[in-house]
């Protein structure tokens, strides 16, 4: 026998169904569409190292152009000049951006001596000094998806490097 009228406990499961689709979508509006973070080396100075490795308190300046604040919970980077790995970082910092604001971030970074040896080699085949290509990529931990990554990018000027102030 055959009914055009479906049977309650189907009724009852698509009403569910819809139920929670509208629900989802109305949680993935809610969590809003947001702008990236500008992230800017600001300064870079050294620190005492072990053995063979150089250490550097890298800088940031964190600027949220987000209605929101943007809290977080730790924090890893890795910079690449040249196309080279050169340095990384980690930091268990937390703290929050406030909105429309910014807030100044020190990372202490290591440079191994490998790392050093392959980045002087490969200014050794780049007859320019003053326009070395660098990444810096990272990301930060805490937030309801786990974390938030973060990219810049941009050139060094290394052709003063050495050269005595007259």
């Amino acid at each position: 026998m055959s009914s055009l009228v479906a049977p309650p406990v189907v009724r009852a499961v698509r009403f569910l169904l819809a139920a929670l689709l509208v629900l989802s979508l109305s949680a993935c509006a809610a969590l809003g569409v947001r702008d990236p973070l500008n992230i800017q080396v600001v300064g870079i100075e050294p620190l005492p190292g072990e053995g063979l490795e150089m250490r550097f308190a890298v800088k940031l300046r964190l600027q949220n152009p987000n209605t929101t604040p943007i809290d977080y919970d730790g924090i890893a980077l890795e910079l690449k000049v040249n196309d080279r790995s050169l340095a990384r970082g980690v930091s268990a910092q937390s703290g929050s951006v406030p909105r429309f604001g910014e807030t100044l971030l020190v990372v202490p970074v290591s440079i191994s001596a490998f790392a050093a040896v392959r980045q002087a080699l490969g200014l050794a085949e780049n007859a320019r000094l003053d326009s070395l290509p660098y990444v810096l990529r990272g990301k930060f931990g805490g937030g309801l998806l786990g974390g938030r990554r973060f990219s810049d990018a941009g050139t060094l000027d290394l052709s003063a490097v050495g050269k005595a102030r007259r």
